[in-house]
């Protein structure tokens, strides 16, 4: 049949202007025509559900043949050149109207394709195909919005029908996910026990006859989950779980071992099984081997599969890494850090265990880029041997500081620190190297001819608490293993030393404030033990500087040495003061001395003096065996000429009577 187009050019190749009116006003009553069937068509098909296809075809057929007469009548009226240019632009400006409403028509026509091949390529479980399929047909929709003069009720049907669809194949691959990775999880949290009926089944609808066969249902079903942006959502839960109730239990509990089966009707089943073990934290190879157990079945069986180019299996690395390799950090490898020096060369086993473990993650797909902080954790190990040494160091000794102080040790001059044995330097003590830079010795050898005493500079006898003698023993036992220890680690080291003795000036005045106070025993112990800490840090940097890798000009443990004097001495003082108050509170009930004669003045006077006396010789009995000597001899004598003084004070202020003074001067 012949176009309107072919008719009006039959005779000359020109259009009368007229003739070309009349023809572009039946083009345009039959584009209405056509659109009003069209979209009935649509309204019935979407919106009241009458099916239609034979007059949609046909429908087709005629909205193709109108498009083809619009095509060359606009490309026939671009080219030529006309006299009347307003007439001829409104009869453009139909023809470009009726162009819009074409390519209206034609996205209807697309979606209505592509709905129905989405339906065919759903129930044949092509589910790529079928995603597709609603993403054209969401495409046709979205460009039929664009126009302004768009009818609304008809694109509120559509859209609909999009939204309805999607959904409906979200529910299907929801179902098809179920189908390909089944938990069975325990019913409630508990200890490890629980997690034993603990089961993941894996079907995924591989061959039986030949598993190398690729999988073209489990690919089909996450490449349209990613198409529909619900494979993240899906992998996001699935790790969830895996962490929960798998991997985690794996890491946490030693007992816990993983077994991989299979099923006739099941597939590949990961299950968790139990065996006797007694150690308290498990190894790091034993936690990877497990842990590459369940991620390698899984690699195999549901998350090799590639999707624009990249690996499910990094998708689920990228959910689960971070939470596992805290666990592993938090449950294995803290507790595998070595203890003392000599245990730092074995440690690179767990080193070398642990890059193995990432090679095999990243050679599934699992982990990408660089070394992560779990190696980075593992390979900083002397860092983290120097902080758990000092940690264990600082708990220790406050267990030391808040321990009681009543047990005592006797110190006598000669009682020395037990230095241990420090290597020796190449080039002997950094004294004997400045000299030789300097490039003169002094050849003659000046002596003394009085030569001081051997226990010139020792600490008098006392007692000390025993705490503190084994506080002392701590931090030389640090600074040795600071001793030949990496740089940051003998810096840190020696630092945590320091802090011992920081601890001390504030933990124990706090902690035994009130029987520093009430037992003049334990105050004499504290200023003993402010002392021999004193003594002992006048020389103990000193001992250590050559051994040590720190800078000169650092000040090591002199700088504390006041403090510590000062510390003491105001414990001992404050009991002394204490003392004093009480001395004096028992000499005000003496009624001032006077009136001896009376019974009852002289009974109180007696009871008061008496007092004073067995105060003075139960701190004699207490503090005799404790303190110094001459601090004793001191500080007994400082209490006496206080009672003393006092009486004497009282004795002055009493009135002389008349009888006393003439008898006096007879």
């Amino acid at each position: 049949m012949a176009s309107f187009v072919t008719e009006v050019l039959a005779s000359s190749g020109k259009l009368e202007k007229d003739d070309l009116a009349s023809k572009i006003s039946k083009l345009s009553r039959k584009v209405d025509e056509t659109k009003e069937e069209l979209s009935d068509m649509i309204n019935k098909k979407y919106n009241e559900f009458i099916p239609s296809m034979d007059a949609a075809e046909e429908l087709m057929d005629q909205v193709e043949a109108v498009s083809k007469d619009i095509d060359l009548l606009k490309s026939f009226i671009e080219n030529e050149v006309w006299d009347t240019v307003t007439e001829y632009a409104k009869l453009k400006q139909q023809l470009e109207k009726n162009t819009a409403v074409i390519s209206m028509l034609q996205h209807l026509q697309e979606f209505d394709t592509a709905m129905e091949e989405y339906h065919k390529t759903l129930q044949e479980k092509k589910y790529e195909a079928a995603a597709k399929q609603l993403g054209k047909a969401r495409g046709s929709v979205e460009a039929l919005k664009a126009w302004k003069d768009s009818e609304l009720p008809l694109l509120k049907a559509l859209s609909s029908e999009i939204t309805v669809q999607r959904e409906n194949l979200i529910y299907h691959l929801g179902e098809e996910w179920k189908k390909l990775a089944v938990w069975k999880l325990p019913p409630a949290k508990g200890e490890s026990n629980s997690f034993l009926t603990t089961a993941l089944h894996l079907n995924s609808g591989e061959s039986k006859e030949d598993k190398h066969t690729p999988n073209h249902l489990l690919s089909s079903v996450l490449q349209a989950l990613v198409i529909q942006g619900e494979l993240h959502k899906k992998i996001k839960l699935f790790g969830q779980v895996l962490l929960k109730y798998m991997l985690k239990p794996l890491i946490m509990y030693p007992s816990l071992l993983v077994e991989v089966g299979e099923q006739l009707e099941q597939g590949t089943v990961l299950s968790l099984h139990s065996e006797e073990n007694q150690v308290e934290h498990p190894a790091p190879a034993e936690v990877y081997t497990k842990i590459l157990i369940v991620l390698k079945t899984l690699h195999e069986h549901l998350f090799g599969t590639s999707i624009d180019d990249k690996k499910v299996s990094a998708i689920l690395g990228d959910q689960i890494w971070e939470e596992m390799s805290d666990c592993i950090i938090r449950e294995c490898l803290l507790y595998s850090i070595p203890t003392n020096s000599s245990q730092l060369a074995a440690y690179d086993t767990v080193i070398k265990e642990t890059e193995d473990f990432e090679n095999h993650l990243k050679d599934m797909g699992y982990l990408s880029g660089d070394s992560t902080d779990l190696l980075k954790y593992a390979r900083n190990v002397n860092c983290h041997f120097a902080s758990k040494k000092c940690q264990d160091v600082i708990v220790a000794a406050r267990k030391l500081m808040t321990s009681e102080m009543h047990n005592t040790v006797k110190i006598s001059p000669d009682y020395k620190l037990a230095i241990p044995k420090l290597p020796n330097l190449g080039g002997g003590s950094r004294e004997k190297q400045e000299v030789k830079r300097s490039g003169h010795c002094d050849q003659q050898i000046l002596e003394n001819e009085k030569q001081l005493g051997q226990r010139t500079l020792c600490l008098p006898v006392c007692r000390i608490s025993e705490s503190v003698q084994q506080l002392m023993e701590l931090a030389i036992k640090t600074l040795s293993e600071a001793v030949g220890s990496s740089p940051q680690c003998g810096f840190q080291l020696f630092y945590t030393t320091r802090n011992i003795f920081h601890l001390f000036y504030d933990v124990v005045p706090t902690y035994h404030k009130d029987n520093l106070l009430k037992f003049p025993h334990l105050a004499a112990i504290q200023h003993n033990n402010c002392m021999f800490l004193a003594h002992h840090l006048l020389t103990l940097g000193h001992q250590f500087r050559p051994h040590l890798p720190l800078k000169d000009g650092v000040a090591y443990f002199v700088d504390l040495v006041p403090g510590f004097r000062r510390l003491g001495a105001q414990c001992f003082v404050a009991q002394m003061n204490v003392q004093k108050a009480e001395m004096l509170e028992r000499l005000s009930t003496a009624r001032n001395f006077s009136n001896l004669d009376d019974e009852d003045n002289y009974s109180a006077a007696s009871k008061a003096v008496r007092q004073v006396i067995h105060q003075l010789k139960r701190l004699g009995k207490v503090w005799q065996d404790v303190l110094p000597v001459n601090i004793y001899c001191k500080s007994m004598g400082t209490l006496l000429n206080t009672a003393i003084s006092e009486l004497i004070t009282k004795i002055m202020m009493l009135e002389v009577s008349p009888d006393s003074v003439e008898s006096v001067n007879l």
